[in-house]
């Protein structure tokens, strides 16, 4: 599970890679302010080339829209600095969703992708059956107890989850 406000980079370069070396240093995005900022502090790190290439050898807390061997989106600290206002559970919930939607974090409006995240999450659950078993409880709370002993939460979980809504990760999600 990525949570972005630890993002982090391990930072090469092309040439060194290619003369056998895998010289670089793993860097915290969270010590950057922007891209701009983040890459002059590659350039520093790698100043023994005239004109280095980087090469983003691994990454860690960072959705595979934003990174990729040679490029950093552009907008990927705008989308850090807006995902730090979810909470902790959110950024985890965010991130499945966006693993599982056909959003473009690397180009979509980020004010958009978490509205719609926000329309589409439902919460964390233990799995499909206990988030039924909530709709249940919401719904209908003045059923009486014994009277929810005769409902079939498996039965209605996996008819909720055929149509209108997703699991993941202990996460659900409602389809849109």
């Amino acid at each position: 599970m990525e949570n972005l406000s630890e993002a982090r980079i391990y930072v090469g370069t092309y040439a060194k890679y290619n003369e056998g070396s895998i010289f670089g240093k793993w860097m915290d995005l969270s010590d950057f302010s922007d891209r701009e900022e983040f890459y002059d502090a590659c350039h520093k790190l790698h100043r023994d080339e005239n004109d280095p290439e980087f090469m983003f050898q691994d990454w860690e807390n960072i959705p595979s829209g934003l990174i990729g061997e040679s490029w950093l989106s552009e907008n990927i600290f705008e989308v850090i600095e807006h995902i730090s206002d979810l909470s902790e559970t959110q950024q985890k919930a965010f991130s499945v969703w966006l693993n599982n939607s056909s959003k473009d974090i690397s180009s979509e409006d980020i004010d958009d992708l978490i509205s719609s995240f926000e329309d589409e999450y439902q919460g964390e659950f233990h799995d499909e059956e206990d988030y039924a078993y909530e709709i249940i409880e919401q719904s209908y709370p003045d059923i009486p107890d014994f009277a929810k002993t005769y409902f079939d939460y498996e039965k209605f979980a996996r008819d909720l989850f055929i149509g209108d809504y997703w699991f993941d990760n202990g996460f659900v999600f409602r389809r849109v």
